[in-house]
């Protein structure tokens, strides 16, 4: 009976758990279903103010918000308030998607609309599900999660195409280049076009024409299939 008992505690955890569950994606559904065409932007929480990429994360999102796109990120410090407020200075919308963390994660003073999760892949649906675009500026573990979750969702086809454009050649150049050598050419894990799913650059300009010519005068939405 005591064994029963526990299970049925836990049974009826999980059951308010989905309710939680689906709380968060209907919130998110309705809220970001109005904002129009936004890019979403990731990069590190613990990015300083005086670094060169917290100023190129403000640029970039600035220049975004002045061609018509919202902005979405975590909602939390470094690059994530770069890119608020940056959208903040284009007149844009911007737009945090923060989360429950016991340490680091405190909301940026420049977010206009602000949702907040208790799920990672409650939220993670959110940063793609209506976004025409996706630049990652340099970051760790979570970053790299948003950076390979987006590649292999635009990879299998899981979401439309999308521009997916890395910021920061220094740091990214190491990377992609085992990536080409060892991923690619050595073993044969990804194909050659895998490869040309993302651009490169250091420059703001640059990454908001790649993102402009490829929609072109449509901003559609990304959706997932």
């Amino acid at each position: 009976m005591i064994n029963n008992n526990v299970s049925n505690i836990e049974s009826n955890g999980d059951t308010w758990r989905l309710f939680r569950i689906m709380a968060e994606f209907v919130e998110g559904f309705e809220t970001l279903s109005r904002m129009g065409p936004c890019i979403t932007i990731f990069g590190s929480a613990r990015t300083p103010k005086k670094h060169h990429y917290y100023s190129m994360g403000v640029k970039v999102a600035r220049l975004a918000a002045k061609s018509g796109y919202g902005v979405i990120t975590g909602g939390g410090p470094g690059i994530m308030e770069a890119a608020n407020k940056g959208a903040t200075l284009g007149k844009g919308q911007s737009i945090g998607l923060n989360i429950q963390l016991p340490f680091e994660q405190t909301s940026n003073p420049f977010i206009k609309t602000e949702l907040n999760f208790r799920y990672f892949f409650c939220r993670k649906v959110m940063f793609l599900k209506y976004t025409s675009a996706v630049v990652i500026l340099p970051g760790g573990f979570g970053t790299m999660d948003e950076l390979f979750e987006t590649l292999t969702l635009v990879q299998t086809h899981k979401v439309e195409t999308l521009p997916i454009v890395l910021m920061g050649t220094s740091f990214w150049g190491g990377m992609l280049k085992w990536i080409k050598a060892v991923m690619q050419n050595e073993y044969g894990y990804i194909s050659k076009d895998d490869n040309a799913i993302f651009k490169l650059t250091d420059d703001p300009y640059e990454a908001v024409e790649h993102i402009n010519a490829f929609h072109g005068t449509k901003k559609v939405r990304s959706n997932f299939m």
